[in-house]
């Protein structure tokens, strides 16, 4: 079952705001497509009642920071095995869209919304989205199905939990529902499977391995984080919000790190050395080796510290002894290797072994 959210108004007494679902999916399908980041904002919608060659359309379809493809499919007044059997059938269209059809898929969404001359290509849009220099080399090395419903009955529930976890679907479901207070609406969003803990079957559905007991690490390079810093004094860090930030809680003492740096490539290996914390409290080693506050020492990226006042928004970083790093000029990418949009995760897959034991070569480290 996924978390269930109430919502209290407190005035002189908690008052319960009653919850219901969306009345029209329609207008569910409208936010979700304005301000896709509601669901995860490691999505870009790239386009919206995308017709297939099968003679129907995805309701919405979305490319993640890694470049896969992620299906969405609201469940309206279908039954399950119906949305289902929808979302199957769509993934066996997506999964052999190339580089060309995705940009041209984009370009028909951006001048159906009436962008006029302005509108960006995929690539413009992509960079600006999630503050990278590039796509990433290859696109739709993988893709995810969601469904997406004002309520999920115990049928799709079953349904998704066995295709996810008997069969290694890459498949997830979450739901909406409004809450009404007077004429005020407030919507909360609900995950079947936690998509920070559960980062799926590698390409082509791949079946789950045992973990290798290596950390893979997403590492954005933005205005204001860059690997610079990180390979200096010691670090892996993420900001904007408790989705990029809580996976670092997951990297132990000791656990050695491959840190990857999106668009470009695996940029370091390393030891964890302290827990996640606030940049406001981390602390590193000056050249002369005395410990200082991130604050005393020069950075290529000062502008780190821009939210570190605020509670949700603020840098956390983990303390890292690297074994082995090189620029972001020398970053190490192959074609097959392994790339998750979570900041943070433990993957069970044939791609995950096959990248640990290429980069161990690469990086020439036991």
């Amino acid at each position: 079952m996924p978390l269930e959210l109430g919502v209290w108004r407190i005035d002189s007494t908690t008052t319960p705001i009653p919850a219901s679902g969306m009345d029209d999916e329609r207008r569910l399908e409208d936010i979700l497509a304005e301000n896709i980041g509601i669901a995860s904002p490691n999505w870009m919608v790239i386009g919206r009642q995308v017709m297939t060659t099968y003679g129907n359309p995805i309701d919405l379809l979305a490319i993640d920071r890694d470049g896969n493809l992620v299906v969405i499919e609201l469940k309206r007044d279908r039954t399950p095995r119906e949305v289902i059997a929808q979302l199957l059938d769509y993934a066996s269209w997506v999964k052999d869209l190339r580089d060309e059809d995705i940009a041209m898929i984009f370009d028909d969404y951006r001048k159906r919304r009436g962008t006029g001359s302005q509108t960006p290509s995929v690539d413009e849009a992509f960079r600006a989205r999630f503050g990278v220099e590039e796509l990433p080399e290859t696109l739709n090395e993988s893709h995810s199905l969601v469904v997406v419903a004002a309520e999920l009955d115990a049928s799709t529930e079953r349904i998704v939990r066995y295709l996810a976890e008997e069969h290694d679907v890459p498949i997830n479901a979450v739901f909406f529902r409004v809450f009404r207070d007077g004429d005020r609406e407030y919507l909360t969003r609900a995950w079947f499977i936690d998509p920070t803990e559960s980062p799926g079957p590698g390409p082509g559905g791949e079946p789950r391995l045992p973990w290798n007991e290596e950390f893979y690490v997403s590492f954005g390079e933005y205005p204001e984080q860059r690997w610079e810093d990180a390979r200096k004094y010691g670090f892996v860090s993420a900001s904007g919000g408790s989705w990029y930030t809580r996976t670092l809680a997951l990297l132990e003492a000791g656990g050695r790190v491959w840190v990857n740096v999106p668009g470009r490539g695996y940029v370091g290996v390393g030891r964890v050395t302290s827990p996640v914390t606030a940049i406001s409290e981390f602390r590193v080693r000056r050249e002369d080796g005395k410990s200082v506050p991130l604050t005393e020492v020069p950075l290529v990226a000062p502008g780190m510290f821009k939210n570190a006042n605020d509670p949700e928004l603020a840098p956390h970083l983990v303390g890292i002894e690297w074994e082995k790093t090189v620029s972001l000029e020398e970053a190490v990418h192959e074609k097959g290797f392994f790339g998750n949009q979570n900041t943070v995760c433990k993957p069970r897959t044939k791609a995950w072994q096959h990248t640990v034991e290429r980069l161990k070569q690469r990086f020439d480290v036991r």
